[in-house]
């Protein structure tokens, strides 16, 4: 289930990482672990809004195809 706070949580804790990422003196395995960080958190956050967009669009009254 969605929440609506969701998307916004995701996007404010992607945010952090990269700042994170990009303002201290990090190692190269911190860096890493960062960098891997960023792309998990970006693919929940693709993974939320294509969820919405199939919602939207299944309460929009479209055809859905069989």
């Amino acid at each position: 289930m969605n929440r609506p706070d969701s998307l916004s949580a995701l996007a404010e804790e992607l945010e952090a990482v990269a700042d994170k990422l990009r303002a201290e003196a990090v190692d190269a395995d911190e860096a890493a672990d960062l960098v891997e960080r960023c792309a998990e958190v970006a693919a929940r956050l693709g993974g939320e809004i294509d969820s919405r967009a199939r919602g939207a669009g299944d309460s929009e009254g479209q055809e859905r195809l069989l």
